[in-house]
């Protein structure tokens, strides 16, 4: 059951026994609450701590194909997620004044996609998971881990209320700057490598002006991209991208100041967007696009999961993906050592790994996409999207897709 603060209620093993292992998860965002849904799956006790001092709202809108929607449906989480799909709807490509250039049907995305994906506000996926999550796990806000020791035996967590918890595992899900990877691990600058660009995202509170209803505008210019989706009332969202020499320095300004220079010479629906960012800032997500670059993700009976592992950065289109895929075989892991939690975790990273390399390098690719270095590579990007409307061309991109999702598909079997 949920808890605020008493450790004291507490899930156990299934079938009403003593439960295999106990679990101190350190972050209640995607990775974490789908860790511990499902480790208490796997009959785990689970104590989940969250820096924060209630759940997290707003945030960015996520695609789950691939490994993500499979999760999902292994984890029960598709039929509450599939009342919040976003689905698919038409791109409008824009100039910097927000005249038209040409537009990009659903159908190229329901290509890309497949039919077994779903679209959704990242907020709307951990409210699905907390609300699996809450009936069987104790959740702890306001709350960190200040001190990691550990034996053969266990690990014991000293949290930030003064309590010590003894767990048989230490999940750190605590994203790109995990508190519990610089314990345990090393300091943040041995992991985190920056790809110089500011990414921004904010729901919209009311709909935005000078963009059809069913319909995003993109503008991507050289070194920057903004989109502006209009998909009625609670379903709308600004996304802002762009390359900046020093990231740390922008977050410093905040995102109004920082956003608004960046992008208030732009027309369209963005002017909208950036009173609206103005009045009430803070359900924007704005952050630095970094990834983490670890040889190992775990140590002893440590280990790091999403963000604070591998993220891949927001470029990939795959973080939340990966973090739900990761919670998943994690405790796939687990339930075929048994008690070996040492040997469940190298196994569990052994199958991993390959498909984030992959995507981490797909997002280092994508840097182009989202900030072209100039004109001319905005043209090109231009052409080739024009290019992939023709028919002929349309045809031979999806057989490729879909090719290389029976590749992935029989790497992963």
């Amino acid at each position: 059951m949920t808890n605020d603060g008493d450790s004291s209620q507490r899930a156990g093993g299934g079938d009403g026994g003593s439960p295999p292992g106990r679990a101190v998860i350190v972050g209640a965002g995607i990775a974490g609450l789908a860790t511990a849904l499902r480790l208490h799956r796997a009959g785990w006790e689970t104590l989940v701590v969250e820096r924060a001092p209630a759940r997290r709202r707003g945030g960015y809108m996520v695609n789950l194909v691939g490994w993500g929607y499979d999760a999902a449906e292994r984890l029960g989480l598709v039929p509450a997620l599939s009342a919040s799909d976003i689905g698919l709807f038409s791109t409008v490509l824009v100039r910097a004044d927000g005249r038209r250039k040409f537009s990009v049907p659903p159908e190229i995305a329901r290509a890309a996609l497949g039919d077994r994906a779903l679209t959704v506000f990242r907020e709307n996926l951990e409210s699905a998971l907390y609300e699996a999550v809450r009936g069987s796990a104790v959740l702890r806000f306001g709350t960190t881990a200040v001190d990691v020791a550990q034996d053969a035996d266990g690990v014991r967590v000293g949290l930030s209320d003064g309590t010590t918890e003894r767990a048989d595992l230490l999940v750190g899900a605590d994203g790109l700057r995990s508190g519990v990877r610089a314990a345990v691990f090393g300091p943040e600058a041995d992991f985190r490598v920056d790809l110089d660009h500011v990414v921004g995202a904010l729901p919209l509170d009311r709909l935005p002006e000078d963009v059809p209803e069913g319909t995003g505008t993109t503008f991507i210019g050289p070194g920057r991209t903004a989109a502006v989706v209009n998909l009625g009332p609670g379903r709308s969202s600004a996304f802002f991208a762009y390359r900046c020499a020093d990231p740390d320095a922008e977050l410093a300004r905040g995102p109004v100041r920082a956003l608004t220079s960046a992008f208030g010479d732009l027309g369209g629906g963005v002017p909208d967007v950036l009173r609206q960012l103005r009045a009430d800032p803070s359900g924007a997500y704005f952050d630095s696009v970094s990834q983490v670059r670890a040889d190992r993700w775990s140590r002893g009976r440590v280990v790091l999961l999403g963000d604070a592992a591998w993220c891949p950065s927001l470029f990939a289109g795959y973080g939340a993906a990966l973090a739900l895929s990761g919670a998943d075989r994690l405790g796939d892991a687990l339930e075929r050592h048994g008690g070996d939690v040492t040997g469940a975790l190298a196994r569990w990273e052994a199958g991993l790994r390959p498909e984030t390399r992959r995507r981490q390098a797909l997002a280092r690719r994508g840097t182009r996409q989202y900030a072209p270095s100039s004109r001319a590579h905005v043209w090109m990007n231009d052409l080739a999207i024009r290019a992939v409307l023709l028919p002929g061309v349309r045809g031979l991109v999806q057989r490729r897709i879909r090719r290389a999702g029976e590749r992935h598909a029989a790497a992963d079997g």
